[in-house]
């Protein structure tokens, strides 16, 4: 199979995908195999909550509009006009998925059949059902693909490379269990926003997304922030405002109950909302429903220690205060060239 021709595959998805989004759904003739899959991926979306309480049928349309955006013929050919995927010898490379945000896995799974290679993939449990029904639609595109996707319910066997995420927990095990295998490891990392007070409304308004977006569960959510000395919140709080239904919702709702209680309890100094809690915390791992924030002195002293911690953090954001950051709003909406750790998983792909 060409290049070419596994690249035309993943923009018939793009078209595919492009076709369900939360207030417009709406059935494009065009587009290949829809009176197969169609109505089974609007009935499997609105499905989802019921196998993974956090997916709402809002949270699946973003991720699945997300994607859609990706897979176009011009973002494929610049994402992979760097590498020479002609060299590549095909090999069997597992996936150990995450399951915390809808399709969380679906990089590298793309990334294992466009370079070439078969995947064997072990989808966690949160997420059982979307990767396989797309992996159904590429196979009805290209036959071929058949041969070169397998899920997995057991033990992994037969494989030359892995690529797993998950907890540093479960990341000690991955590491010793594939220590003879090449592998990518991936790791708990969490993201932060560096603010200065000077902000537009438009802008903390939009770092609102970055909190919230699949309920602050993904490792691309914010949940740090540095703020200079003396810095008021209350921009923030009026910016944020918009994002108050988010308390609706019951699990997040109890997350917010439970996590709130415990830091009174712990007579930790709170600023509080109704919806999100804001505490003065070094680390940046916050749980759901609250976000930590620290002072800093000068931006140049917090470019150091977020580069001495960059193991820890996978976006910044800021109004370009930060080499290489995000700008407000966009913590969710990757490239296909930006990835996860800032691992080039494609490089990996075709030296391993």
């Amino acid at each position: 199979m060409t290049l070419e021709t596994k690249k035309s595959v993943f923009v018939e998805l793009g078209k595919f995908l492009a076709q369900f989004s939360e207030n417009n759904t709406l059935k494009n003739s065009a587009v290949l195999h829809n009176e197969t899959f169609f109505d089974a991926f609007v009935d499997l979306i609105h499905l989802s909550q019921s196998h993974n309480g956090w997916y709402t049928p809002e949270q699946v349309y973003f991720s699945i509009q997300s994607w859609a955006e990706a897979l176009t013929d011009e973002n494929l050919s610049q994402w992979l006009s760097e590498y020479d995927l002609e060299k590549n010898n095909s090999k069997n490379v597992a996936l150990i998925l995450a399951g915390n945000i809808p399709l969380v896995g679906f990089h590298d799974f793309l990334s294992v059949l466009i370079t070439g290679n078969n995947v064997l993939v072990k989808t966690s449990s949160n997420d059982q059902h979307l990767l396989p029904f797309l992996a159904k639609y590429i196979i009805a595109v290209e036959p071929e693909f058949e041969k070169r996707i397998k899920f997995i319910e057991g033990k992994l066997e037969n494989f030359d490379a892995v690529i797993a995420t998950g907890s540093n927990n479960t990341a000690r095990y991955f590491e010793y269990y594939f220590k003879d295998k090449p592998s990518i490891i991936r790791k708990s990392r969490n993201s932060v926003a560096v603010l200065t007070g000077n902000e537009t409304k438009e802008q903390l308004a939009a770092l609102g997304e970055d909190i919230f977006r699949y309920f602050g569960l993904g490792c691309r959510n914010v949940s740090k922030l540095f703020v200079p000395k003396d810095y008021s919140f209350v921009a923030f709080f009026e910016a944020i405002f918009e994002y108050q239904d988010v308390i609706h919702y019951e699990k997040y709702a109890n997350n917010y109950d439970y996590n709130k209680a415990v830091f009174l309890m712990s007579n930790f100094k709170l600023l509080d909302n109704g919806f999100l809690t804001l505490k003065e915390d070094k680390s940046h791992a916050s749980p759901i429903s609250s976000v930590f924030y620290e002072n800093y002195e000068t931006v140049s002293e917090l470019q150091k220690r977020l580069e001495a911690e960059s193991e820890q953090i996978q976006c910044i954001v800021s109004d370009n205060l930060i080499e290489n950051s995000v700008d407000f709003g966009q913590t969710q909406k990757p490239a296909l060239w930006n990835y996860a750790d800032n691992i080039d998983t494609i490089s990996f792909l075709l030296t391993t």
